[in-house]
């Protein structure tokens, strides 16, 4: 592994970005800060979008790609994939490999020195999981062996799409039992999907047998990480029912660990160092909101979009693009309607940080990363076995979100609200000011 020197790289302003496949996206660094990082989707309006926007391209001094191209072609061409010619947007100065800048991203946003990293995902150029003594590889697993690709291809068997929709195959899995072992599927290739597989199992069944198969293949994971910090990455690491189960570690996920995130460790493998890590809103910025503004318009409707400040860099909606509703209501048919979204699908809370034990049992943090059981009767945010992903929100929050949880509590007496994206199903979150209008207009509901 090769960094540049710190006396150099920390006068520049480094461009890195991944594109090519799904989830395109860039970040701009610059002297340890993170100036700007954003997903293409926000801007192109296309979901999941694989290349770059324009609008996303900064100015800077040197420009490094995601993975070696190359190394992916060629394990394209084994797979019967075949060799994929096309350019990237712009062209790059450096390049590191996929798992490189996944480690990378998490090691350089933690409050780690000494730690592991495990970095799950469907696929890089042939390593599908690898495990780092800080950002040294110690050991990987290659291709075609793949937890990510078989919760992929199991996504796709059961309707859903792959590459996008894995976390509705979560929620899904606590309505079905575990009865198929899927352990012999590991190691093919899972690229071509699983065909008619099991033609008549239950939808939920499959759910929760590939859920169950990857929980305990990532606790074995675990076990083989010695330190007690510990610090996942790759696109598996946002499946928060599986990362509950880990005990005994200091965890840390960089809140966007999939593809996108590698933008953010491509750039920072080359500045070299730790970044100022703040918080996720990098992305574009709006005026902030007016929190009493939306408690009336929650306490009047039930239902109120925030567009507010900066946009979240990741998949999770933490208070600057969200949709928030009444939680003490049965609010969930309102909510699910408006996103067009499958009714037996959860929704999370945010919670005012020093209520939160009153109100959940669990692994709990500001990103929505674990899951926790309800100690409360809120349905709304509650789902079926019991467990909510609960977005504790911080007193040092600089989000809009803590204000209005404040003045929601004061109004109310209850600290939390129900929290889910602003966004249609198969649409990105809303991040400007066109799209804000078109929601309220397409959707009437009011967004402040």
């Amino acid at each position: 592994m090769i960094l540049q020197p710190l006396s150099m790289s920390m006068m520049m302003k480094i461009l890195g970005f991944s594109e090519g496949y799904h989830d395109a996206g860039v970040t701009l660094i610059e002297n340890g800060e993170i100036l700007y990082a954003s997903h293409a989707e926000r801007y192109s309006k296309k979901k999941n979008d694989r290349l770059i926007h324009p609008h996303q391209i900064k100015e800077s001094d040197v420009v490094v790609f995601y993975e070696k191209s190359f190394l992916k072609n060629i394990r394209r061409l084994y797979s019967g994939q075949g060799w994929k010619r096309r350019k990237t947007t712009i062209p790059y100065d450096y390049a590191y490999s996929h798992h490189q800048s996944h480690a990378a991203a998490g090691y350089f946003t933690s409050p780690f020195d000494d730690c592991n990293i495990l970095v799950i995902d469907a696929i890089g150029e042939w390593d599908t999981i690898s495990i780092w003594d800080g950002i040294q590889k110690v050991i990987s697993w290659k291709y075609p062996y793949s937890l990510g690709l078989l919760y992929s291809a199991v996504t796709h068997r059961i309707g859903l799409k792959p590459n996008e929709d894995e976390y509705i195959t979560m929620g899904m899995a606590a309505y079905g039992e575990p009865i198929y072992d899927l352990s012999e599927l590991l190691s093919r290739n899972n690229h071509k999907g699983l065909g008619n597989y099991k033609p008549n199992a239950r939808e939920e069944d499959l759910a929760a047998s590939v859920q169950f198969l990857y929980e305990k293949e990532l606790l074995s994971l675990v076990e083989l990480c010695p330190k007690d910090n510990l610090i996942l990455m790759g696109g598996c690491a946002l499946n928060c029912v599986a990362n509950s189960k880990i005990k005994n570690k200091n965890i840390w996920i960089m809140p966007n660990p999939g593809d996108a995130g590698s933008s953010l460790g491509a750039a920072s493998l080359y500045y070299g160092e730790k970044l100022n890590w703040v918080d996720p809103y990098l992305g574009y910025e709006l005026p902030r909101s007016n929190p009493k503004k939306i408690v009336k318009e929650l306490l009047k409707s039930g239902v109120c979009g925030v567009a507010s400040e900066r946009a979240e860099f990741g998949p999770r909606a933490l208070g600057n693009r969200s949709l928030l509703a009444d939680c003490r209501l049965d609010i969930k048919d309102k909510v699910n309607e408006i996103k067009r979204r499958q009714k037996y699908r959860p929704f999370a809370p945010a919670i005012l940080e020093e209520y939160a034990d009153e109100y959940f049992d669990g692994p709990m943090n500001e990103y929505m990363q674990f899951v926790s059981y309800a100690k409360h009767d809120y349905d709304s945010v509650t789902h079926v076995d019991g467990t909510s992903r609960v977005q504790l929100v911080k007193p040092n929050c600089k989000s809009v979100i803590r204000e209005i949880l404040e003045e929601w509590y004061n109004k109310t007496g209850v600290p939390m609200l129900l929290n889910t994206s602003l966004n249609i199903k198969g649409m990105p979150m809303v991040n400007d000011e066109m799209d804000v209008k078109n929601f309220m207009k397409r959707y009437e509901v009011n967004v402040l």
